[in-house]
């Protein structure tokens, strides 16, 4: 398949704002979507962004029966392991139903990788949902191990009121 992986435009925010939405609907989490188009301009484009993104983009005679070009995306950013040094963080890999089984998901993964090695980091992070076997099955096949069964950890999160009490000190 005809395919490019470039880095995301702030002109791109329209997309990855569709195309979260439909990653969220597949994770059966559309519900919990609170960022807006702007908000992923604001934090992804200004001075100094929370996050980097990058898009896969097909040609027009290749584009989707909706009528779009871009198919697919990864968000990420740098992070630090105590432990091992610099790292990267993948916070979304999505690719459209209809372009999935062409590498393209892989391709994505792959540039995430390189930007990553390039920056000196040794280690890339992510989440998968424990139900999702196929995509549990794609990243292994990329040599991934699975941090949770292995090494015991769990991702944990506050948000909400628990955090504005954390911040408080009220808990």
């Amino acid at each position: 398949m005809d395919f490019t992986i470039r880095a995301a435009t702030l002109e791109d925010c329209k997309d990855i704002s569709r195309m979260i939405l439909e990653l969220a609907e597949y994770e059966k989490v559309s519900d919990q979507i609170k960022i807006t188009q702007r908000d992923l301009e604001q934090d992804g484009f200004s001075k100094n962004p929370f996050f980097h993104g990058i898009i896969a983009e097909v040609p027009e005679h290749l584009k989707s029966r909706d009528g779009h070009t871009k198919v697919g995306y990864s968000l990420y950013f740098y992070t630090y392991s105590s432990w091992k040094g610099r790292a990267v963080y993948m916070e979304d890999l999505y690719v459209m139903p209809e372009f999935r089984g062409k590498s393209i998901g892989k391709a994505l993964m792959a540039k995430v990788s390189q930007l990553g090695l390039a920056a000196g980091c040794t280690q890339l992070n992510f989440t998968v949902l424990d139900w999702n076997k196929s995509s549990l099955d794609f990243y292994r096949k990329q040599g991934c191990w699975d941090v949770t069964s292995d090494l015991g950890y769990h991702c944990m999160r506050c948000e909400g009121d628990a955090l504005e009490h954390l911040a408080q000190g009220d808990l």
